[in-house]
């Protein structure tokens, strides 16, 4: 069966609707996180210490934590005249918050761009006769819509976490520029990728690569907030970067929720490995040759795998837990760009010229 050109074009148009549509949702996300009241906490909270007590500060900061944490509720700023409702981040906002409009307008963006997406990944495996991820950039496409159904997900179990939305979708939003400029066209597999393994091994590694995207969105807003936890406690002002934590919600529940994004995206990244040793075997003759693409992988699941067993046996969390996680993203980073461009091996089906 040829490829149908109609189609193919209909893929690239949805794919320029769904990029333009996350664009949006990125402004929207934006304003809420500027304007609601969980962006306008950071006007109140322990940012400047010319303005509020250190006594004053420490109060507001355990408020904002507990909020935090038990995902709502209200405090009072000693800032702020006394019985004037404060909201914590991480809060839900009451009805007629400005940020509230923009983030219920955000996540309708976000649900559109996905099925744009969606519906683009689809048409172009139809174009092609065959599963939608046999080159770079459609691989990438697939990275970020399971980064954005990851996101979408998190918010059905976590709605309080929505102005957040900035930080995770403009990750994808960058992927899918990226996917723009591996630009491949349409055009049928190579003998060597014509096997049902592909579905089974590639598809499992996207899904991997794209909730770990999400972990890796976490942690880095983890660290911010941790670094301005620890301003706050020693009452030294934050700097400027730092100073966005006062936004965010409590280090240990970022720490928390990367440590369990990590825990779910594992064990599907582990059987995309194994699946790829096995498609090996039947392509090769050999389940493991230590190929680039083969060893990074492997690297990248032994830093994952650290990870998760320094967090279970050694009770490591904070700043080194974080970095592991942010290493392991690298390598799988690495993996993808680098050793699929740069270096050449039995794995080199970029569909690059």
């Amino acid at each position: 069966m040829a490829v149908d050109g109609n189609l193919a074009s209909l893929s690239e148009s949805l794919w320029t609707a769904a990029t333009g549509t996350y664009m949006l949702a990125v402004v929207a996300y934006t304003g809420e996180y500027a304007f609601g009241r969980n962006g306008r906490i950071a006007r109140t909270s322990p940012v400047s210490r010319a303005e509020v007590s250190s006594a004053q500060v420490s109060r507001v900061e355990a408020g904002v934590r507990q909020s935090a944490l038990v995902g709502g509720g209200t405090l009072t700023d000693p800032t702020t005249p006394t019985g004037q409702p404060h909201y914590g981040a991480g809060s839900v906002e009451p009805a007629g918050d400005a940020g509230r409009r923009w983030g219920r307008a955000a996540v309708g963006l976000t649900v559109l761009a996905a099925l744009f997406h969606l519906a683009s990944v689809t048409i172009r495996g139809v174009a092609v006769d065959r599963v939608p991820w046999g080159n770079m950039y459609e691989f990438t496409l697939v990275v970020g819509l399971m980064a954005t159904v990851a996101w979408l997900a998190t918010l059905v179990r976590m709605p309080q976490l929505r102005y957040l939305g900035l930080f995770v979708m403009m990750p994808v939003l960058l992927v899918m520029f990226l996917a723009g400029t591996l630009y491949t066209k349409a055009s049928k597999l190579v003998p060597a990728l014509q096997s049902y393994w592909l579905a089974i091994h590639v598809s499992s590694v996207a899904v991997a690569e794209g909730i770990l995207l999400t972990s890796a969105a976490i942690t880095s807003m983890y660290l911010v907030r941790a670094r301005f936890e620890r301003h706050a406690e020693a009452g030294t002002t934050p700097a400027r970067f730092a100073g966005l934590g006062s936004r965010l919600p409590a280090a240990a529940s970022l720490d928390k929720a990367a440590y369990r994004t990590v825990a779910f995206a594992f064990p599907i990244y582990t059987a995309g490995v194994i699946f790829g040793a096995i498609w090996a075997e039947a392509a090769w003759g050999r389940y493991w040759g230590w190929d680039p693409k083969e060893t990074w992988a492997f690297i990248a699941w032994v830093v994952y795998a650290t990870y998760l067993h320094a967090r279970a046996t050694a009770g490591w969390k904070g700043n080194r837990a974080a970095y592991i996680n942010l290493l392991g993203f690298g390598a799988m980073t690495f993996n993808f760009f680098v050793v699929n461009i740069v270096i050449s091996g039995l794995h080199s089906y970029a569909g690059l010229t």
